[in-house]
């Protein structure tokens, strides 16, 4: 099994204090990838999460993605979301959870 690229720059969780969004962004972390996200609220996965060394952002604006290269989104994730509008607006590439969570278990 080859290594996946770890030079693929940031990647952005959107609602990333959700318990699957937080597993999968930490799980990436821990592998080297320059994680961030955001979320509507603080709590504990976000908490655990900033203790790591993840930047975690509350509330969800179109900045919030400064400069991610991969945003990452749940099916709780509107299209209407202002950082979803600005992925979007940016061309970067938009991976649902389901999608990275295979790829990450390959």
């Amino acid at each position: 099994m080859r290594p996946a690229p770890l030079d693929i720059g940031t990647i952005h969780f959107v609602g990333v204090g959700g318990i699957g969004m937080s597993g999968i962004a930490e799980v990436m972390h821990n592998l080297g990838y320059s994680v961030q996200g955001s979320d509507m609220a603080e709590s504990a996965n976000v908490k655990r999460l900033r203790e790591l060394g993840v930047d975690v952002m509350v509330g969800q604006k179109a900045e919030n993605l400064k400069d991610a290269h991969v945003v990452v989104i749940s099916s709780a994730i509107q299209p209407d979301n202002p950082e979803l509008k600005e992925a979007r607006e940016r061309f970067l590439p938009v991976v649902r959870r389901a999608e990275m969570l295979a790829e990450l278990m390959r």
